[in-house]
């Protein structure tokens, strides 16, 4: 059985609403950051890092959350939500997906850092300009790879949309929603996904 360590807003999201889109059974056991329950020692034991999400499947642990879509779609989605390996297709959607975590996430990451998960003492409020900037510019370039195409990788839906989409999300809670009317309607697409709204009642009621 899968079991997902996560908690509500968060990239808990991601993996749930992956598992849903396949029509996975599995665990969710949710952790309240407000209770501390994310350094306890019995999670501390599954990872040292205090994060979510994680993924427990059979005697793998992931805690990285592209890693972890990439090993359900290969083991679940049966080719649905992947490319096969040595195809451009995949090497298409591993751009899309690398280029999410380190350029359209991280701003994001750094101002949710500076305003809330780093020390008072360590935060810095002159980097939310330039944060914002970054992010930004990594719209456009998301712009410009996305086109005219449905989805980020073509016709079909996968695991780099799960990706993309919910940090465009994160992206509008920080109140920076993309200007460009491509990303606009790619949101308004993705937010009629069932599998998505059954995640988001999965993240908050368990």
């Amino acid at each position: 059985m899968i079991t997902i360590y996560g908690a509500p807003n968060t990239r808990t999201l991601r993996a749930l609403w992956l598992l849903e889109e396949v029509g996975a059974t599995y665990q969710y056991r949710a952790l309240d950051f407000s209770k501390g329950e994310s350094q306890s020692a019995e999670f501390l034991a599954i990872n040292p890092a205090g994060k979510v999400p994680v993924m427990v499947d059979g005697d793998l642990t992931l805690t990285e959350s592209a890693a972890i879509l990439t090993h359900l779609c290969d083991k679940l989605s049966y080719g649905n939500l992947i490319p096969k390996i040595n195809t451009n297709e995949r090497s298409r959607l591993n751009e899309v997906c690398y280029f999410t975590m380190t350029e359209l996430e991280q701003p994001l990451w750094l101002m949710a850092k500076h305003k809330f998960a780093l020390p008072k003492s360590k935060r810095v409020a002159d980097i939310f300009d330039t944060a914002q900037w970054e992010y930004q510019k990594a719209c456009q370039l998301l712009s410009q790879k996305l086109g005219d195409k449905p989805y980020v990788i073509g016709a079909s839906f996968t695991m780099a949309d799960i990706l993309v989409s919910q940090t465009l999300i994160w992206g509008q809670i920080f109140k920076l929603p993309p200007t460009q009317d491509n990303l606009q309607q790619y949101l308004q697409n993705i937010a009629n996904r069932p599998a998505l709204h059954a995640a988001r009642r999965r993240e908050t009621t368990s």
